[in-house]
């Protein structure tokens, strides 16, 4: 109930409105049980990350376990299910190291994970096509996949059908 209240407050009002009598409320609960849980802020932010984060390498790792683990991964990368949390959690890195360490920790292994898969998968047809490698293939689908959720989220759509477009037509290139 804590870590759903946390995540409903960072969601809706912002990772500097929830404190643990903002938790309480949501949660209702008494401040001292949220402290009872959660000794610290930082306690309540990590939790509610990895928590996060956990669902994500379990959708990952659905994608790229799917019959078309790289269009899979795409979608993954496209949708915008997680982004205001996930932009919660970006800004709050900057005032939090503790939670800026994580994020590096989380990301860095889940795109250890990725690249491993890539390289078994496409590894050779990247190399083969001079499209790069399997780390790079990773990286450029994240990136691009996060710039089409945050500009969407904006408003911003210049580009937007180009982008996706593209990307598809290197899929469907280095699937063929």
């Amino acid at each position: 109930m804590i870590l759903d209240a946390a995540e409903q407050v960072i969601r809706e009002e912002g990772y500097a409105a929830a404190s643990t009598r903002r938790v309480a409320i949501h949660a209702d609960l008494k401040p001292s049980l949220v402290h009872y849980y959660f000794p610290t802020t930082d306690d309540l932010f990590l939790a509610v990350f990895k928590r996060g984060a956990a669902q994500s390498d379990a959708m990952i790792e659905e994608a790229l376990s799917s019959d078309d683990p790289l269009r899979a991964l795409w979608r993954f990368f496209a949708d915008t299910s997680r982004n205001n949390l996930a932009l919660e959690f970006v800004a709050l890195a900057n005032h939090r190291k503790v939670i800026g360490a994580e994020i590096v920790r989380h990301s860095e292994a889940m795109r250890a994970r990725q690249v491993a898969l890539l390289e078994q998968l496409i590894g050779e047809r990247l190399a083969a096509t001079g499209g790069g490698t399997a780390a790079g293939f990773s990286l450029v689908l994240a990136g691009v996949g996060r710039a089409l959720v945050m500009e969407g989220e904006m408003g911003i759509r210049a580009g937007h059908d180009d982008a996706r477009a593209f990307v598809e037509a290197w899929l469907d290139r280095l699937l063929a």
